[in-house]
């Protein structure tokens, strides 16, 4: 690894076009889920000018599938929440059309418990996890504080606090490394939509304390030159009248900002049968604990699966040079298996992934988020002292 580098990574906001798309696919998720907690969803949303389109597979009890009304109030209520009132885009307003349909028999075949058969793998791929010592949630700095400007931005504008705020925005923060920590700020971004004709050197001034607030003490960048607020100018027309939205295309901004590898699969929209999201939680849940535990500094993990086969094909860790007190990946590649089962119901099962939960994932990053009120038990670590014992 490098000592001394500079490194970027990016966040948006829940009122991003794509990331309304990802919090409407995980609205219908937890509705689902919320009356069957074994129904299968697989939904993808399109949010452009005064238009949302939902299409996808699902399955569940017939006695508790909601209604076409009942997944349009879904909908338009994660469009409220947001805060979209606008001439371009507003909740109450816009079309909705859903195509939304059954899912596929021989997709099914292969997924679902039967006899002696165990639930397989809902389709192939590889997932990743990671963690590092880098912020007290042990996730990389960049993407932390990415996350944190723009969730302090949307408390602001939810509030009232800066009622010349619009839901629209992104943030990118570029970090300087020394000896592999991070050290200071040396460029700061932040595009941000704004009320009609709002003063451009009064909304700079704003998000410059925001970024101060956010970021330790000394890491704010000495030259003004080296932060960008709406570099392009004015930011009035945004959200999905500005740019369409869709599912799934911001899988950076929701895992580690790119600071590890991504196997490539999307997690909103989709439930907990779906390794892309449930390995990929359950990776991140064992690489944390890795760290939690002072087995390494840095720790990525990656899982594979095939379609309908529920053990996983391999499972490989790699703690990057930094591992200590005795621990080393190949043992932990035989330790882990132990502690959690690594078919999809097993992960499902012990992190307790069957449950209305997504909408909260669905902005502002899947990982490095507080585990409280049963959401986001892949974050816990209390693995910890039975890796220890292990070791």
């Amino acid at each position: 690894m490098r000592s001394n580098y500079l490194f970027t990574s990016e966040s948006v906001s829940e009122g991003h076009p794509d990331k309304v798309a990802d919090q409407i696919s995980d609205a219908v998720v937890d509705l689902f889920i919320g009356r069957d907690p074994e129904a299968r969803v697989a939904c993808e949303t399109m949010v452009t000018t005064n238009r949302i389109i939902l299409a996808g597979e699902v399955r569940c009890r017939e006695d508790v599938t909601p209604t076409m009304s009942e997944i349009e109030e879904a909908a338009r209520g994660i469009v409220k929440k947001i805060g979209y009132e606008q001439h371009g885009f507003h909740w109450q307003y816009a079309d909705f059309a859903c195509h939304l349909h059954g899912q596929s028999a021989d997709i099914a075949q292969g997924v679902d418990e039967a006899g002696n058969k165990d639930e397989g793998a809902g389709d192939q791929g590889i997932m990743f996890g990671f963690a590092c010592d880098e912020t007290p949630d042990l996730m990389p700095a960049t993407i932390h504080y990415s996350h944190r400007i723009l969730e302090m931005l949307a408390e602001a504008r939810h509030t009232g606090e800066a009622d010349f705020l619009e839901p629209d925005s992104k943030s990118q923060v570029t970090l300087a490394y020394e000896n592999g920590k991070p050290v200071r700020a040396v460029k700061l971004v932040v595009s941000t939509q704004h009320a009609k004709g709002y003063d451009q050197a009064k909304l700079r001034d704003y998000v410059k304390g925001v970024f101060a607030d956010i970021l330790p003490s000394g890491w704010m960048p000495n030259d003004d030159e080296a932060i960008f607020v709406n570099p392009t100018g004015l930011f009035e027309i945004g959200g999905p009248d500005g740019d369409a939205g869709l599912t799934g295309r911001k899988i950076i901004v929701d895992t580690y900002g790119g600071a590890a590898p991504h196997g490539g699969g999307a997690f909103s929209g989709k439930d907990p049968t779906k390794v892309d999201r449930s390995a990929a939680y359950v990776s991140r849940y064992l690489a944390k604990n890795i760290v939690a535990a002072g087995l390494a500094r840095r720790c990525t993990i990656q899982l594979s699966y095939a379609i309908g086969v529920a053990e996983p094909l391999s499972l490989y860790v790699d703690l990057h040079g930094t591992e200590a007190n005795g621990a080393s990946a190949a043992q932990l590649e035989e330790v882990l298996p132990q502690l959690v089962r690594l078919t999809p119901k097993g992960i499902r099962t012990h992190l307790g992934l069957n449950r209305p939960i997504y909408v909260p994932t669905a902005a502002y990053g899947h990982f490095g988020r507080k585990p409280a009120n049963d959401l986001f038990s892949w974050e816990k670590t209390d693995l910890v002292d039975a890796l220890k014992q292990a070791i």
